[in-house]
């Protein structure tokens, strides 16, 4: 009997696979989650909701998550053996799906991923939208809205009067331009996330200033992923 993962006879200059949506946006789904992470996990829960839940092991999807995991690209043909190169890696995954999650999006994804090595773990739900575009619509249980198209910082930071103003002006003086930023909290005067999406990368040392901010708690750059 013919092995099923024949469906990945389509390869292309931006995706493996048979669909933009169940591969390459898969891809840049967990692209953007390990980045959030800052390293390749050790652990990851993979829940597919809705179409995904019925298509993602006929598609490739499951493939394709993980290979994202690995810090694989969109073209890159080792998708095909996704499952033998995490075993190769250590990365441990499970997989579930949650076929009717009505105020979902149809092609939903959410990771749970930790990487023991550091003790560092995230929460990221990510939907694909066709053609390989994707939003990432919640980190930490954090609200988002962000594409990782463009270079993204995130800012955990004190909500405190005028922070976000002082961080664009600090990013203006960088010669960065903001295409988009959404800003989270969880309370007033409590943890607030900023979301903020540029049009070209910033400065290392500009990153480190806002890290040394004292009511920053954590600054994650994000480049532009392909």
């Amino acid at each position: 009997m013919a092995e099923k993962s024949s469906i990945f006879d389509m390869i292309g200059p931006v995706m493996i696979g048979p669909s933009s949506s169940h591969t390459a946006g898969v891809v840049r789904i967990a692209s953007a989650a390990i980045r959030i992470l800052g390293s390749l996990p050790t652990h990851a829960i993979i829940t597919f909701y809705n179409s995904f839940a019925r298509t993602y092991e006929g598609h490739g999807s499951d493939r394709a998550i993980v290979a994202g995991l690995l810090g694989m690209a969109t073209d890159d043909k080792r998708i095909r053996e996704a499952f033998e190169h995490a075993a190769q890696a250590g990365l441990q995954y499970t997989f579930q799906s949650v076929g009717n999650a009505s105020t979902m999006h149809p092609n939903t994804i959410r990771l749970q991923l930790r990487d023991e090595r550091t003790g560092h773990s995230v929460e990221v739900i990510g939907q694909s939208r066709g053609g390989g575009v994707i939003r990432i619509v919640e980190v930490d249980g954090f609200p988002s809205d962000f594409s990782a198209s463009l270079h993204t910082l995130i800012v955990d930071a004190d909500d405190r009067p005028g922070s976000i103003a002082f961080i664009a002006s600090v990013i203006a003086h960088d010669d960065c331009n903001i295409a988009t930023m959404f800003v989270s909290r969880k309370g007033k005067n409590d943890a607030a996330r900023q979301f903020i999406e540029m049009d070209s990368g910033i400065k290392e040392i500009t990153l480190e200033y806002l890290r040394q901010l004292s009511w920053v708690h954590r600054v994650t750059y994000i480049p532009n992923i392909e």
